[in-house]
């Protein structure tokens, strides 16, 4: 089994927010904190270490009490540069990637994918949850990953490819299905983040 403290948790909050109409969507307010802080308090009791990438307003970033990088590529690169430089500042053998616009991700996520990781003996664990015509959706940025695959991505950005879906199917992948399709909403635009404020029924 793999160990929770052998895990390190990355929050991905460096991206552009345009369809926000271009605010930083880790600290737009959900029931009065920031997006950010919601997922970084619920990840980690899931993990050992904390890492943020973020691009803009790195103080406030910084407040939430983990370490924060900045892409280590350049022009917003989308997703894998997030995930790039959380594998370039990770020291833990694993490391797990949720996105900062989804507050409500599961508790229980990161043992789920972690031991389907240790079960299939795959490189990468991916959750997936069920689409509207009973296939599966899945959910590319909740993915936890051995950090020896730094390697593959770093070869695989150098050669201008920024598809994460397109690097992960180069690897052992292994889906985790979670039934709850609500849990990984997220907020991309202002109504997304109205949506989420309201209770859940």
């Amino acid at each position: 089994m793999i160990d929770s403290k052998d895990i390190t948790g990355l929050i991905l909050a460096g991206g552009r927010g345009s369809r926000m109409g271009g605010v930083d969507k880790g600290l737009q307010p959900h029931q009065g904190v920031p997006l950010a802080l919601h997922a970084l308090l619920r990840l980690g009791p899931q993990v050992g270490e904390l890492l943020i990438n973020a691009n803009r307003n790195l103080g406030a970033y910084e407040a939430m009490g983990a370490p924060v990088w900045p892409d280590s590529l350049p022009d917003y690169a989308g997703p894998l540069a997030g995930v790039l430089t959380g594998l370039e500042h990770c020291e833990t053998p694993y490391m797990v990637t949720v996105p900062c616009d989804s507050p409500l991700f599961p508790e229980d996520l990161v043992a789920r994918l972690a031991e389907a990781l240790d079960a299939e003996d795959a490189e990468i664990a991916m959750a997936a949850t069920p689409g509207p015509d009973g296939s599966r959706q899945v959910q590319p940025v909740f993915c936890l990953m051995k950090t020896e695959l730094i390697e593959s991505l770093v070869r695989f950005t150098q050669s201008g490819q920024r598809k994460i879906d397109k690097w992960t199917a180069q690897h052992r992948c292994v889906e985790v299905l979670f039934e709850d399709e609500q849990a990984f909403a997220n907020a991309n635009t202002r109504e997304e983040l109205q949506q989420l404020q309201k209770p859940l029924s």
